[in-house]
């Protein structure tokens, strides 16, 4: 017996097989769960398709989180498919590649405005589709934050503001689904070598700092991120909403 058998759950955001929202498809699969995937695009269909597949998966959907439209349509399709829905896995961020270089002075309006609507509205989209399929299940909500919504983290710029809207919007979800029965709550991922990390200048330095300071003298893995989402997705956590869980080896409980 899995702990989420016979459970139903959707994952945005996989890219690759190191990316943290595959590491938690793994988990929540390994659980039980029957797993629905999307992607953005042919070239990021080509690598999650496969991967969905090697779990089973048969829901695997186009996906841009800016397009309404198609917010809609893969919810129609869950709704056809499942009729319900029992957990949401946002893993969902983007910034242009040169706002997260030089002096958040610089960044440009469109690239905030994308900034935000990608990284942070999308989860306020997405939880609005998705709550109609989860009331009564009770449902669930994981999104992925990082330390630099909290402090300033060199060339990390907008995306740092984007994550500091994505904590506040989940906190305000929360309150809004929590008497609906569905909880929605916030890791906060130390740094990790995924595809997104690879965008950020200097990451290797922010790693290495990390193992240095860090109380438990490393960095976190794929999978450390994941079993947090198994308890936030599963009826361990049913008494937690609204909360940022920081996965980072105790990193941001340190000052100087």
């Amino acid at each position: 017996m899995g702990l989420l058998d016979g459970r139903k759950g959707v994952i945005f955001g996989v890219a690759n097989e190191r990316s943290i929202a595959w590491a938690i498809a793994e988990a929540l699969h390994r659980e039980g769960m029957e797993l629905a995937f999307t992607y953005a695009g042919e070239a990021l269909e080509s690598r999650v398709r496969p991967l969905a597949s090697s779990l089973g998966s048969k829901l695997i959907l186009p996906c841009d989180v800016t397009d309404d439209g198609q917010i809609e349509a893969v919810f129609n399709t869950i709704k056809s498919e499942w009729g319900a829905l029992d957990a949401l896995v946002h893993s969902v961020a983007f910034a242009k590649k040169e706002e997260l270089k030089g002096e958040f002075l610089s960044t440009s309006r469109d690239g905030f405005k994308l900034a935000l609507d990608v990284s942070a509205y999308s989860l306020v989209s997405l939880a609005r589709a998705a709550a109609p399929l989860m009331e009564g299940r009770p449902g669930a909500i994981v999104t992925m934050s990082y330390y630099g919504s909290e402090k300033v983290i060199a060339n990390y710029n907008v995306m740092g503001v984007a994550k500091a809207a994505l904590e506040a919007s989940a906190r305000y979800l929360a309150a809004d689904l929590g008497p609906r029965g569905i909880r929605i709550n916030t890791i906060s991922a130390g740094p990790i070598k995924t595809l997104a990390a690879a965008g950020i200048s200097g990451f290797k330095q922010i790693l290495d700092v990390v193992e240095a300071k860090a109380p438990m003298r490393r960095n976190v893995t794929q999978e450390d991120v994941a079993k947090t989402a198994l308890y936030l997705l599963s009826d361990l956590s049913s008494g937690v909403t609204g909360e940022i869980f920081h996965v980072d080896s105790g990193y941001s409980i340190m000052g100087l």
